[in-house]
């Protein structure tokens, strides 16, 4: 790949604003002062003819569109020559032929710190490829409305995290782009929270988040690796306390010359704070490389780059993401499961369920497991994958098989009812893989099948363990489906996903 390399060392420059629209805005009050580029020159060319030659080469040696529906994207910010196949490989995801109604762009400032962030509605953003129209009144509501939102010109005009975004966008979507640009400079995981809790209505097909961050900062090439993947696994996980969690097991191993696992971590967080919980959520790794792998950068001191793009899954029922997400739903589920493990632990009968009366997400086939936990252990657990019943008859039957059936225990006693806690597991559809780096811990549970053994560990399993990958696929192969712990290395090997809850979750225990 050949890109013209540009000065990115950070130079002391003169920010200069120039007025590109009407001297005053709707109120007759504020001058329209658009934002010149900062970063052209440095991290990417400053030559508009240049930086489309620059761009189609890195577009034509990125990863080309593996997902539908996408709603936000995670890119890296440093200069073109090392960073930019991995932006342009995030960009690629994202549908060309769609007018987003907003994009918001943000990140996390390398300039200045702030109680919160800064929103910039003076006026556009230009690049040497043109204005990119910022969504003014937008932009002007969310800081006269909430006050961890402020207008900061000097955080905005020396920031290079979101210009070096523009002319990826500008490449994939023209001039139609409705831009709200957001620079967090709060290291504090509350406002995180708060702006995510804004800006969560924005979180649907209408509209793009673009997050922008580089990963690791100088570690070497081997421990950038590492570090990066443990980093982007917490991501995949969509859990923000798991995120928070990875970032400090992270500095807790003092890697020589790390001086952050992820530099635009609050931008990310309020990202997952956005979508955690939301089973219609599905993030999903595009590429992943480092300053190492180019021909300028230093194996000894390197930045790594991960592309991730966030997406809604499907549009089916089970999938579209309304699937059990009413709460009543799931509670009814619990109720169905706890009376039917009393009736039949105590009279040896399955109660029946006017079906009738319940909605259409508790008659839809899917597998499941039942779990019952007595004083924090395992007490029983059985489910399956085929999704030839009604959910609703799959639980009765799981509830019933795991209370008296579960080879491991004897059958549950009518004196332990009271002890014990019922979890329901309904399972997505099994996907086989052919690599075992496609298993994300703690999101996919396993199905492991050879000839006639077979076993599994629900997605629940590698997180209350603390298992490695290898840990789970041998235990599995060896405690589930009696293959010996290195028989998954020559077995089929199925994922799945689980939508997981419990009657503590409900305080129904």
């Amino acid at each position: 790949m050949r890109v013209h390399k540009v000065n990115i060392l950070l130079i002391s420059t003169l920010m200069i604003f120039h007025t590109h629209c009407s001297p005053q805005n709707k109120e007759g009050k504020d001058t329209c002062i658009d934002r010149e580029p900062y970063a052209a020159g440095k991290f990417y060319s400053g030559r508009p003819e240049e930086l489309r030659t620059d761009l189609k080469t890195l577009f034509g040696n990125a990863v080309q569109k593996k997902n539908e529906h996408i709603v936000a994207v995670i890119s890296p910010h440093a200069g073109y020559v090392y960073s930019g196949e991995v932006a342009a490989s995030a960009f690629n995801q994202i549908d060309r032929n769609k007018k987003y109604k907003h994009i918001f762009l943000i990140g996390s400032s390398h300039v200045k710190y702030m109680g919160g962030a800064s929103v910039y509605y003076k006026g556009n953003y230009k690049t040497p490829l043109g204005t990119v129209t910022v969504d003014r009144e937008l932009a002007k509501k969310l800081v006269d409305e909430h006050e961890v939102f402020t207008i900061d010109k000097e955080a905005d005009a020396y920031e290079h995290s979101l210009e070096v975004q523009l002319p990826f966008l500008q490449y994939v979507l023209s001039e139609d782009i409705s831009l709200i640009p957001i620079i967090i400079g709060s290291q504090s995981t509350q406002v995180c929270k708060e702006i995510a809790s804004i800006l969560k209505p924005y979180l649907n097909e209408e509209n793009l988040f673009v997050i922008s961050t580089d990963f690791s900062h100088y570690p070497s090439y081997q421990d950038a690796m590492t570090v990066d993947i443990a980093t982007a696994n917490a991501i995949l996980l969509n859990d923000p306390r798991e995120f928070l969690q990875t970032l400090k097991r992270n500095t807790d191993k003092n890697i020589p010359n790390l001086a952050t696992s992820i530099c635009g971590w609050t931008s990310v967080l309020t990202l997952l704070y956005m979508t955690e919980g939301n089973d219609l959520i599905e993030i999903s790794p595009i590429l992943y490389k480092n300053s190492g792998d180019t021909p300028y950068g230093d194996k000894n001191r390197v930045v790594g780059y991960y592309a991730l793009a966030v997406s809604m899954k499907g549009n089916s029922s089970q999938t579209s993401g309304t699937f059990l997400a009413n709460p009543e739903d799931r509670k009814e589920l619990l109720q169905i499961a706890r009376e039917t493990v009393e009736s039949y632990v105590r009279k040896r009968t399955v109660p029946s369920v006017g079906a009738e009366k319940l909605t259409d997400d508790l008659k839809v086939h899917s597998g499941a497991f039942v779990t019952l936990h007595k004083d924090g252990n395992l007490r029983g657990c059985i489910g399956r994958f085929n999704a030839d019943e009604p959910l609703y008859k799959v639980v009765q039957d799981m509830a019933v098989s795991s209370s008296t059936q579960d080879l491991r225990f004897p059958p549950v006693k009518p004196d332990e009812l009271d002890q014990i806690d019922i979890e329901i597991s309904v399972l997505t559809p099994l996907k086989k893989i052919e690599n075992i780096d496609e298993i994300i811990l703690g999101k996919h549970g396993i199905y492991i099948k050879k000839g006639f053994a077979n076993g599994t560990f629900l997605p629940q399993v590698a997180t209350e363990t603390g298992w490695t990958l290898e840990e789970f696929l041998g235990h599995c192969a060896r405690d589930k489906a009696g293959i010996g712990w290195d028989g998954w290395k020559e077995a089929e090997i199925y994922t799945y996903e689980a939508i997981i809850f419990s009657e503590k979750d409900f305080n129904l225990r």
